[in-house]
């Protein structure tokens, strides 16, 4: 009994050691520093675009819609390519088929009449000049709906970008962290932590929906506008 008990004792004491020693690891860092953070902002022309163009039919017999529709896209997609559109430049992004039900019958008696098939492409340019041009080409040949463009910037463009904004925001985490320190009278000698944050957002135009005095007219203007890069930078500096 008494030789378990001593073992238990052993055990509990060797515990204490580790965690005393642990926060004693703990207090014995003597690191000043400060902390500080920068953003950079870098404009931007976008050199890629995403169109998004449908085809919608209705029709009361549900085969008779999807002929149309694959018709009528097919003729689009013959347009596009035949005005140097690549191929793998056109993507379908979404097909649906749903019944059209008669209203004034609701609720009681409710019948369908007629289905609705809607065929999605979407258009990537790598000349975004072409963008109103592709959308005209595509309400010629039998597009309806137009649903969006997104104006991007391809890697490579984005990563120019993203270095510039990069040295932006660590000289101004740079230019902060001098005049803290020169205003406590301490000086920088070097840097313990850095951390990195990035994003831009495309420009967005949504819900262009196709009018039919469109057709035939002037050709549909499309201004890309810029895009902005940020980047930030989190940077810790030991002080002496």
């Amino acid at each position: 009994m008494k030789h378990r008990i001593a073992i238990f004792t052993a055990v509990v004491l060797l515990i204490a050691i580790v965690a005393i020693g642990t926060v004693s690891a703990a207090d014995t860092s003597t690191d000043r520093t400060i902390t500080a953070s920068g953003t950079g902002s870098v404009i931007g022309t976008p050199d890629r675009a995403q169109i998004s163009l449908a085809v919608e039919t209705e029709s009361p017999d549900v085969k008779a819609a999807q002929a149309e529709n694959a018709a009528r896209m097919t003729t689009v997609m013959n347009a596009l390519t035949a005005a140097g559109i690549p191929k793998d430049a056109l993507k379908t992004t979404g097909y649906n088929i749903y019944p059209v039900y008669d209203d004034a019958k609701f609720p009681i008696g409710q019948k369908i009449k007629a289905y609705h098939v809607a065929n999605t492409l979407t258009i990537t340019l790598h000349d975004v000049n072409r963008t109103g041009e592709v959308i005209d080409i595509g309400v010629a040949n039998g597009i309806n709906q137009a649903n969006s463009i997104q104006f991007l910037l391809s890697d490579e463009q984005a990563q120019v970008l993203r270095t510039e904004a990069l040295k932006e925001a660590t000289d101004r985490a740079a230019a902060d962290a001098r005049t803290v320190a020169a205003a406590l009278g301490v000086n920088i000698s070097s840097v313990k932590t850095v951390d990195i944050g990035q994003g831009y957002t495309p420009v967005l135009f949504q819900n262009f929906a196709k009018s039919d005095s469109s057709v035939g007219g002037a050709a549909t203007p499309i201004q890309p506008g810029d895009i902005t890069v940020t980047a930030t930078v989190t940077v810790t500096y030991l002080i002496g």
